[in-house]
């Protein structure tokens, strides 16, 4: 696999992975509702997904994906279900202070999984992989060093996707201190959870 390969998979994984989706609008939901911390552990949740679903293809297991059967259609409703869950909890906090949000802050556990789901139930992951991967990958020559190769530029690609989102969104909610407003900002994101929960459901 030549170098120029790679970095069109980069490219167009950085781009695919940079426009707004479930994947995204959960990962700015969770971090106005929860903070860096937790939302860090989702998107390393996302991540996962992302190399599921790229292992998948190289292993020759599109076709299970494209046709989208049952194990697939239990993933996606579990996230959409868990999604539904999380905007519950964010919509009934009501107790915003930092010290106290630190102590109903969601586990790493909890979140790494949300983000697991969320991917894995996402059709604009689902398609990029195995709809234009292989357009940009030799699939048939893939040996374990170009396996381990794409799984360290994915890892790469995708947290320098989403540091960003993160960040921001984390630092729009330390921003905000008072607690009519934090109210507001959980009630917000909760509302984009749900909804992101509704549109994955959905598709």
């Amino acid at each position: 696999m030549t170098i120029t390969t790679l970095l069109a998979y980069a490219a167009a994984l950085f781009i695919a992975a940079a426009i707004p989706g479930p994947g995204m609008t959960a990962i700015v939901a969770r971090a106005l509702g929860s903070g860096f911390r937790p939302t860090f552990f989702m998107g390393l949740g996302l991540i996962l997904g992302d190399l599921v679903y790229l292992t998948a293809v190289i292993l020759g297991l599109a076709i299970v994906a494209q046709n989208f059967t049952t194990p697939f259609l239990i993933i996606k409703y579990a996230g959409a279900a868990y999604l539904i869950y999380i905007a519950f909890k964010l919509w009934t906090a009501g107790l915003l202070p930092q010290e106290i949000e630190a102590k109903n802050a969601p586990s790493i556990g909890l979140s790494f999984l949300s983000g697991l789901l969320v991917t894995l139930g996402n059709p604009k992951t689902m398609l990029f992989y195995v709809a234009l991967v292989p357009t940009l990958i030799p699939l048939q020559s893939i040996g374990p060093k170009d396996y381990a190769a794409l799984v360290g530029l994915t890892f790469v690609v995708l947290m320098a996707v989403l540091i960003p989102y993160i960040l921001l969104a984390s630092k729009a909610r330390l921003l905000l201190k008072k607690p009519a407003a934090l109210t507001l900002l959980n009630r917000s994101a909760a509302s984009i959870l749900a909804g992101t929960a509704a549109y994955i459901a959905a598709r």
